[in-house]
C-alpha cells in the first residue's frame, strides 16, 4: 500500500508521464487532420454557443512547460472565471496518477529487457539516464511507456500548460472535471500490438538527441495560432511510422477519444458554462471536437489565442458568457 508521502515523491514524476502519454498521441495522430470538416477552421480557440448563448470556450492547448504558453491573457483568466466548469481530458490527482504507475510496469514479473531484448535495452538505458526515473522503474517498465516517456524533453518543472490551467480554474472556484477515464485514454496503448510498440520505440530512440528541438518548433508553431502549423511539424513525424501504425492511432487514439470526450462534453453544457481545454490536435478534422460539437447543434466561433506577447496578433478581447 502506498503512503501519502510516497505519492507526493512520486507525483511530479507522474505528473511529466500524463503529459507525454498525452502529448504523444496527439502527435502520432496529426494526419487526421488531412481529413477537414467544413468550415473547421485552424483556430486554437473557440467560443461555444447554443441558441445564441455563449455557454462556453473550447481551447486548444499543448502539453509543454514553455514560460510562453504559460503567460495567459487577462481574457483568458477571465474567461475561465466566468465559467463554472473546467473540463479537461484527464484530472492528474494523486489517485489518477497512483494507478498510472502501475499500469506503466509489467504486473506478470516481465522485464523490459525480456521484451525488447539486451541490444534494445541498453538503448533504453542511455536515453532515460537523462530522465528522473528510478532504475527499478526502467527495468519494468512497458515499451509503450518508455517510447511516451522519451518522445518529450526531460522536465524541468512539471507545470504544463493543461495542469496550469487546471490550478488557475480551481482557484477560481470552478469544478474541475475529465472528460476520459485513465483506463479508457490508455486503452488503445495497452492494447496495441507488440510489433508497433517496437516501431514506435526505435523510432523515439533513433530521434532522441533531436527531441527537444523538436519539441521547441512546435511550440514556436503553436504560438503562431495556427492549428495547420502544428499539425503540419506532427505530420512530418507521423510519416516515417507504417500505414498499419498510423490506422491504428488515428482510429483508436484520435477518433474514438474525441467521440467519448464530446458524449462528456455536451452533458457538462446541457447544464453549465464549461471551458474546456484538451490537446490542440483532437479539435480538427471531420471527427474533431469542433465538428462534433456543431453536429450536436452548437455553434463554435473562433477567437484570438488568449496568451500574452500574442496581444498585438490577437485583436479584441473574447465575449463573456451573459
Amino acid at each position: 500500500m502506498h503512503t501519502g508521502i510516497d505519492r507526493q515523491k512520486r507525483a511530479p514524476r507522474l505528473r511529466l508521464t500524463l503529459q507525454c502519454i498525452t502529448l504523444s498521441c496527439l502527435l502520432a495522430c496529426a494526419n487526421v487532420l488531412g481529413d477537414q470538416a467544413p468550415d473547421t477552421g485552424s483556430a486554437l480557440f473557440w467560443q461555444v454557443f447554443h441558441k445564441d448563448r455563449l455557454n462556453g470556450y473550447l481551447l486548444g492547448t499543448i502539453h509543454s512547460e514553455d514560460p510562453r504558453v504559460l503567460d495567459f491573457s487577462a481574457a483568458l483568466v477571465s474567461a475561465i472565471s466566468a465559467c463554472d466548469v473546467y473540463a479537461m481530458e484527464i484530472v492528474p490527482d494523486l489517485p489518477t496518477l497512483s494507478r498510472l504507475t502501475d499500469y506503466m510496469h509489467y504486473q506478470d514479473g516481465s522485464t523490459l529487457q525480456a521484451r525488447v531484448g539486451p541490444g534494445r535495452y541498453a538503448e533504453v538505458q542511455r536515453a532515460l539516464a537523462h530522465y528522473p526515473v528510478p532504475q527499478d522503474w526502467k527495468e519494468k517498465m512497458k515499451i509503450w511507456a518508455v517510447m511516451i516517456t522519451l518522445s518529450v524533453p526531460p522536465p524541468q518543472t512539471g507545470f504544463f500548460m493543461d495542469l496550469s490551467l487546471s490550478l488557475r480554474a480551481a482557484g477560481a472556484g470552478l469544478s474541475v472535471t475529465g472528460l476520459e477515464t485513465l483506463e479508457g485514454q490508455l486503452a488503445f496503448l495497452e492494447n496495441m500490438p507488440q510489433a508497433f510498440q517496437l516501431e514506435l520505440l526505435d523510432q523515439a530512440l533513433l530521434e532522441f538527441d533531436r527531441v527537444a528541438a523538436t519539441h521547441q518548433q512546435m511550440v514556436d508553431a503553436y504560438l503562431s495560432g495556427d492549428l495547420a502549423a502544428v499539425a503540419g511539424l506532427t505530420g512530418q513525424q507521423f510519416e516515417r511510422l507504417s500505414p498499419a501504425i498510423r490506422e491504428y492511432f488515428i482510429d483508436q487514439g484520435i477518433t474514438a477519444r474525441n467521440r467519448r470526450m464530446v458524449d462528456k462534453l455536451a452533458g457538462l453544457l446541457q447544464d453549465s458554462c464549461v471551458f474546456t481545454a484538451v490537446g490542440a490536435l483532437h479539435l480538427s478534422g471531420a471527427a474533431g471536437v469542433v465538428a462534433l460539437l456543431r453536429a450536436r447543434g452548437y455553434t463554435l466561433t473562433p477567437s484570438p489565442l488568449p496568451l500574452n506577447g500574442l496581444a498585438e496578433l490577437n485583436g479584441p478581447a473574447v465575449e463573456q458568457p451573459r
